[in-house]
């Protein structure tokens, strides 16, 4: 089991070209549901979230390939949020 505090500081990795796409920032959560629906892990530099002109990348969980113990394995195309790759 993991602890959300353990999540921010895992590198996220995609798998379709081994890019380090960086650490999850926030997740989406279902409270009705109780299901985790995506991570969220900010693009480019950030100076505490602000001033970035990039999207976030929203990874949907059914694209969460493994938990690694130092890093969040995911497969993903180029395409921002709601894109299929």
């Amino acid at each position: 089991m993991l602890k959300t505090s353990e999540f921010r500081v895992k590198d996220v990795i995609n798998l379709r070209d081994g890019k380090r796409l960086g650490n999850i920032a926030d997740l989406e959560v279902d409270l009705e549901e109780g299901t985790v629906n995506a991570l969220v892990v900010p693009r480019g530099n950030r100076l505490l979230g602000f001033f970035s002109r990039e999207r976030d990348y929203v990874i949907p969980w059914h694209r969460v390939v493994r938990f690694g113990t130092d890093c969040i394995l995911v497969e993903i195309g180029d395409q921002a949020e709601g894109e299929e790759p």
